[in-house]
């Protein structure tokens, strides 16, 4: 299996999608889009900004335990990881990003 985009429903008629590794981890969450095509333009604004890393925000949660957000050019937030047990473990998620971003099928399970 290929790493892939999972475009999915969500309450309300709305919209989100993962990104999901070649081994059917998401590596990657986006917020909720009001519409379809706000969801898919989001997905190729991932695929746009995934190879960038500073477009990468490094950020710890309120538990001081690390993720990642990324944002596109004009700030907005794409996405967000899990939370992770390490730094080093977190590095790896965002490699995997930029390593399956921009490249990654989309599948409409909508």
């Amino acid at each position: 299996m290929s790493a892939r985009y999972e475009l999915k429903a969500a309450p309300d008629r709305q919209f989100i999608f993962h990104l999901k590794a070649a081994n059917g981890e998401i590596i990657l969450a986006s917020e909720i889009y009001a519409s379809k095509l706000d969801a898919l333009e989001g997905i190729e604004s991932v695929r746009k900004n995934s190879c960038l890393d500073e477009r990468f925000e490094r950020k710890r949660s309120a538990r001081s335990q690390p993720f990642f957000v990324l944002r596109s050019l004009n700030d907005e937030l794409l996405g967000r990881s899990e939370i992770y047990t390490s730094d080093g473990a977190r590095e790896k998620g965002i490699q995997s990003v930029k390593k399956n971003g921009p490249i990654a099928s989309t599948r409409d399970l909508t």
